[in-house]
């Protein structure tokens, strides 16, 4: 049973938002008033934009619902909107308290991204300051921050802030996205501040790591705000939308919904964990659809978008594509694009920080200090993934096993301070400083310490002189989603021109750990698990051993890779590929569906309508031959009905339409033949097409005919024994002989094993069947066999050249179904006009059910709405007299059996009488 809260946001949508608790609606919110929020739409069944087909016109709302920005770009054309948690603003108040002053985080990602945004784009900011601004100072600071920085802050109340940033993004989803879950109910891990170096980390403070229904609540609200506040400034037809990080995972629902063409990118900075982790999530699904309404979603690895794409295949059963070097997910039409780019330096911003005098003095001092000795350095945030006394204990093991480099090498260790509470965290560095002591004093010497522990504010100049005259900079985090921090190494080692601390070859070397983001772009680097102590301290031997050419190799080619892939490059191309997912945008018409979380956009070709009721009976009316093709399963009778059998209405129906002998009707499904035989007996005149036309018959009482020459099912023998390995290898798995194919079902097995294995066997039939009349391929959540020129599109165009050659060429053709198989019926009936089987004057209708992706150019929504059309189509039927038409179909099924479509097909495309 899905919990009440999880699956919808109507609760909040009420206003009852209990998550608050007492006092909720105070704090800094500008509007005043509670936080009740417009209720969503359960289902929008009618296309367009969907603000405009909202019928609330309370006034609050119809403030927030104009799509015209109160924020006029100051460049005519498109603009990138930059959505994140923290404005890249700093904001202080004056020493003399009146008023406050900003200036730029010069260190902010978001900040340096914009040297990658063409020129002719306007970057404007939407996001929280880190500053708490009281309300009677919001309106002031809200005008300051637009009029001179292009940014509209968001408040959020304080007791809303906690349950969103402190409890639910720092306490849940942090340690999630890292690895770590919730066995117990004890205090959290205490992630560090952020930094421009590692993945976003918030700070923490004790209380329970469970996940807490209250702080999920408060997550979608807190979305919610900020969706409030891209509202009051987009122009969605301009606009793009760039949201950043795990903080705001529910924004592209609230975005979507409102505007369903505009034009929406997400990046994680973080980890996205395995799916055996991010299961565990409650609201594992709700998440994943909310980031499915994106264009386009980035990640920095690979690792890190194969597990989402294996949540996605897992949890939603939405499998990925990729074409031309592009992956993409199919949903519900709209292609989801999955970018892999990890993110860069800014190298304008260390070549100024080289190129400052206060750094040569900080090298020459450094210099000095350790003076004839090898420096290892490590920078990270204190924070419990960062693997710092891994490292130690590493650089301890090295000492003891290489003796040589006792009293020669010194790690430094800087350690950003943390800014959280927490057990853990309290227990890693209580095991830091005792590790610090403890080889400081089996080691050092006087005048000599191994280790210099740096546990306080280190300033640029000051990090960026150590990374200036460390021979080896260690990174042994057990998770990280990117670090930087070699990345900033390798520029300092380069230097800047003005430089001449380094003289000849420029040189570094890197031990980093496997599990971190920046570890696959850095080829040269010596990789490590950082858990396994006697390998990595290995591999700290190695790399400050190495030979100085060696060293100066692998400089060049990390220095090469580093200085070509910025941050610059980075955001241009995250842009260029947002514009490419979203070149179709406007000229597909696209529908809003579903409720909550659950609300998606269908996109469909914009001459994709639904099949009109009097259009199709007036067309029916006027027509003197008619062809009427219906599949079965999810077209007569719903996918998830108990019993198959049809309904007596149906029937009813069938045979109203076959007692027209203007009418050819014809049942064209995947069953077998003995099935629908038995199950359609009381329709004489019912033809039927079974096994995907395989098999066909005219009327009840015609012998079945078959759809090939060939009679050999040698290759079945062959086939079985490698469907049965498979079956025996795959739980879950079965398989549906027929009698003229064979299909291997998995769709009962474990999704990534079932479309692993479906693969291998297709590419073994494949390469078993090779030289069989046979066609492999492969469908939903199956493998079939069968002999090749078997199709309902191919039975379909045969019946309708002998209703040609018949003297009853149709002028009228409706077909209808609801999958796969069908689509190749929509597309052959679609050419008939033009190959001239149809009279010239034919109204077509290739109608699919449901609102999806089709080569059809109508749809009905489902089983009941064909039913409906079918009635009324019987209720247009004038039944012919009672003659004896057993001899006209007769002759019309002798002539089948001779007809050739084209000159292109071999004579196993015939039919001929079984």
């Amino acid at each position: 049973m899905m919990s009440r809260s999880y699956t919808n946001l109507l609760d909040l949508a009420e206003g009852n938002f209990a998550a608050l608790g007492p006092g909720g609606g105070g704090g800094g919110r500008r509007r005043s008033g509670s936080f009740g929020l417009k209720r969503m739409s359960r289902v929008m069944t009618v296309p367009g934009t969907l603000s405009e087909l909202d019928g609330e016109d309370d006034s609050e709302h119809a403030a927030t619902n104009s799509v015209a920005s109160d924020v006029p770009s100051s460049v005519a054309g498109d603009r990138v909107i930059v959505v994140s948690n923290q404005l890249p603003v700093v904001a202080r108040r004056r020493p003399d308290g009146r008023g406050w002053s900003f200036s730029w985080d010069d260190d902010s990602l978001l900040l340096q991204l914009r040297d990658g945004i063409p020129d002719e784009m306007e970057v404007f900011f939407v996001g929280s300051l880190r500053a708490e601004i009281p309300v009677a100072d919001q309106e002031e600071v809200s005008q300051a921050l637009l009029d001179r920085f292009r940014c509209a802050p968001v408040f959020l109340p304080d007791p809303l802030n906690e349950r969103f940033y402190h409890r639910f993004c720092k306490r849940h989803l942090w340690p999630l996205f890292h690895y770590m879950l919730p066995f117990s109910s004890s205090a959290s891990p205490s992630p560090s501040s952020s930094s421009s170096s590692s993945s976003s980390s918030p700070s923490s403070s004790s209380g329970s790591g469970r996940f807490d229904r209250g702080a999920w609540e408060a997550y979608v609200l807190a979305n919610k705000f900020f969706f409030e506040k891209v509202v009051e400034v987009i122009n969605p037809e301009d606009d793009y939308v760039w949201v950043h990080d795990y903080h705001l995972m529910a924004l592209p629902t609230f975005l979507r919904r409102r505007f369903n063409r505009l034009r929406i990118g997400f990046f994680l900075h973080s980890p996205f964990p395995s799916s055996e982790i991010y299961r565990t999530l409650p609201v594992r699904e709700e998440i994943l659809k909310a980031l499915l309404n994106c264009d386009l979603i980035g990640f920095h690895t690979f690792d890190y978008a194969r597990h989402f794409l294996s949540c996605c295949s897992r949890m939603l059963g939405i499998e990925y594509q990729s074409k031309r070097g592009y992956i993409g997910l199919d949903y519900f039409g709209r292609t989801v694009g999955i970018k892999i780019m990890p993110v860069g330096v800014h190298m304008g911003q260390l070549k100024t920080v080289l190129s400052l005098p206060d750094r040569e003095w900080r090298v020459s001092e450094l210099q000095q200090q350790f003076e004839g000795k090898t420096v290892l350095l490590g920078v990270d945030d204190m924070d419990i993934f960062k693997g710092i006394n891994l490292k130690l204990l590493a650089f301890e093991n090295m000492l003891r096993t290489h003796p040589k480099w006792q009293g020669r090498a010194v790690l430094v260790q800087i350690a950003n301070p943390a800014r959280g509470k927490g057990k853990d965290l309290e227990a890693i560095q209580a095991e830091i400083h005792e590790s610090c002591k403890r080889i400081n004093g089996e080691f050092g010497q006087s005048g000599y310490s191994p280790v210099v522990f740096i546990d306080r504010d280190v300033s640029s100049v000051e990090k960026i002189a150590y990374y200036t005259i460390a021979e080896c900079v260690v990174v042994t985090a057990v998770r990280d989603g990117m670090n930087l921090t070699p990345y900033e190494y390798i520029v300092c080692r380069q230097g800047s021109d003005s430089t001449s601390e380094v003289n000849g070859p420029k040189k570094s070397m890197l031990v980093v750990s496997e599990f971190i983001g920046c570890s696959p772009s850095l080829s040269g680097a010596i990789r490590v698990n950082p858990w396994n102590i006697e390998a990595t301290a290995e591999a700290l031997n190695e790399a400050i051993s190495m030979s100085e050419q060696e060293k100066h190799l692998r400089h060049e080619k990390h220095y090469r890779y580093v200085s070509t892939h910025d941050v610059a490059y980075w955001s241009k191309s995250f842009i260029q590929d947002l514009e490419r997912a979203c070149k179709d945008h406007f000229r597909r018409t696209c529908w809003g569906i579903g409720l909550g979380f659950g609300f998606r956009v269908v996109a469909l070709d914009p001459h994709f309508t639904k099949l009109n009721m009097d259009s199709i009976v007036m067309a029916y009316e006027r027509s003197e031959s008619r062809a009427i093709f219906l599949d079965y399963d999810g077209t007569l009778v719903p996918q998830t009905s108990i019993s198959r059998t049809p309904s007596a209405e149906v029937l009813r129906i069938i045979n109203t339409l076959c007692s027209d002998r203007r009418n050819k009707v014809f049942l064209v499904s995947g069953r077998r033949r003995d099935k629908l035989g038995e199950w359609f007996s009381s329709c004489p005149d019912l033809g039927i097409a079974a096994e995907h036309g395989y098999f066909l018959r005219w009327t009840r009482d015609e012998e079945w005919q078959t759809c090939t020459q060939t009679s050999d099912f040698g290759w079945m023998e062959m086939a079985k024994p490698v469907m049965n390995l498979y079956t025996e290898a795959t739980d879950g798995s079965y398989i549906d002989p027929k009698e003229s194919a064979l299909v291997w079902h998995h769709q009962d097995a474990d999704p990534g094993f079932g479309s692993s294995q479906a693969k291998e066997l297709l590419d073994h039939l494949e390469s078993v069947l090779a030289n069989e009349p046979v066609s492999v391929k492969s469908g939903q959540f199956i493998v079939e066999v069968k002999p090749q020129g078997v199709s309902k599109g191919v039975v379909a165009e045969k019946i309708l050249v002998s209703m040609k050659e018949r003297g009853k060429q149709a002028d009228f053709v409706l077909c209808i179904g609801d999958d796969r198989s069908d689509e190749d019926m929509f597309e052959n009936i679609a050419d008939t006009i033009k190959k001239g089987m149809v009279a010239t004057n034919t109204s077509l209708f290739a109608c699919t059910v449901g609102q999806k992706p089709s080569k059809a150019k109508f749809y009905l929504d489902d089983t009941f709405e064909v039913v409906t059309m079918l009635s009324a189509l019987a209720d247009a039927t004038e039944p012919e007299p009672e003659t004896d038409l057993t001899d006209e179909f007769d002759e019309l099924a002798v002539s089948v059996s001779s007809v050739d479509i084209d000159d292109e097909q071999t004579p196993s495309d015939k039919l001929i009488g079984g």
